[in-house]
């Protein structure tokens, strides 16, 4: 899973990917396309 500094930028790729907030920590989560996975803080 990849940490980037600006997950508006990963969120933008594909039409499935949802950015979810989990603990503090911002997500991004694609079931469809799981290598778009990645986290934030």
């Amino acid at each position: 899973m990849k940490v980037k500094s600006s997950l508006k930028s990963l969120k933008t790729r594909h039409r499935a990917c949802r950015v979810v907030r989990r603990k503090g920590r911002v997500y991004v989560i694609n079931k469809e396309d799981p290598r778009y996975k990645a986290k934030q803080g």
